[in-house]
């Protein structure tokens, strides 16, 4: 699926990584097992079967929105079995966060959305690990627990991206100041 995406903070980035390690050192699946460039805590904006690139100067304008403040939530279970329970941590909904999402809609037109990612149905999210069983999530709940992990956390929603995964591309759509830091920061691009 093509997505557009809200990056964290470098801090707030380093905290959902520490959460990942947290899991990882516990024997556990989680998100930090993926090792691929595009692989960042993210919250998903959208995610359908194709995103066209000529909608990006349309959605470039509402990164300006950004940095936005948010929370996450506490630890909330996604998915059913057999194909396994998805751990995440809910990003708390605030008017800011909802008009947001909605103009990316609006800005994109169009439909085949995944049903979590459409307007009134939007479930955003940080994902810790996926296909998770029954017994790994309490194991996974325990190892979070024992290394003292908040049960929310403040984070600032700082870049916004496109994933296109038939080229294997990000798409840095702004703000043009954070996207130079960062390719800066990671050594020129991705």
């Amino acid at each position: 699926m093509h997505s557009l995406e809200l990056l964290l903070d470098p801090a707030s980035d380093g905290a959902v990584r520490d959460e990942w390690r947290v899991l990882s050192a516990a024997g556990l699946p989680s998100q930090g097992d993926h090792v691929g460039t595009s692989n960042a805590p993210h919250v998903t904006l959208v995610a359908r079967p194709d995103l066209d690139p000529a909608a990006d100067p349309r959605l470039l304008p509402l990164s300006e929105a950004l940095p936005m403040p948010a929370e996450l939530g506490g630890l909330l279970l996604l998915g059913s079995p057999p194909r396994g329970l998805v751990l995440v941590r809910p990003v708390v909904v605030t008017g800011e966060l909802l008009d947001l999402h909605a103009r990316v809609h609006e800005s994109l037109g169009g439909a085949g959305d995944v049903p979590h990612t459409t307007p009134g149905r939007w479930t955003p999210h940080v994902t810790l690990a996926s296909r998770l069983t029954p017994d790994q999530v309490a194991r996974a709940l325990d190892a979070l627990s024992e290394a003292g992990v908040p049960s929310t956390r403040p984070v600032v929603l700082s870049r916004l991206r496109r994933w296109d995964p038939g080229a294997r591309t990000i798409v840095p759509l702004g703000p043009v100041a954070a996207d130079a830091e960062a390719d800066e920061r990671d050594g020129a691009g991705r």
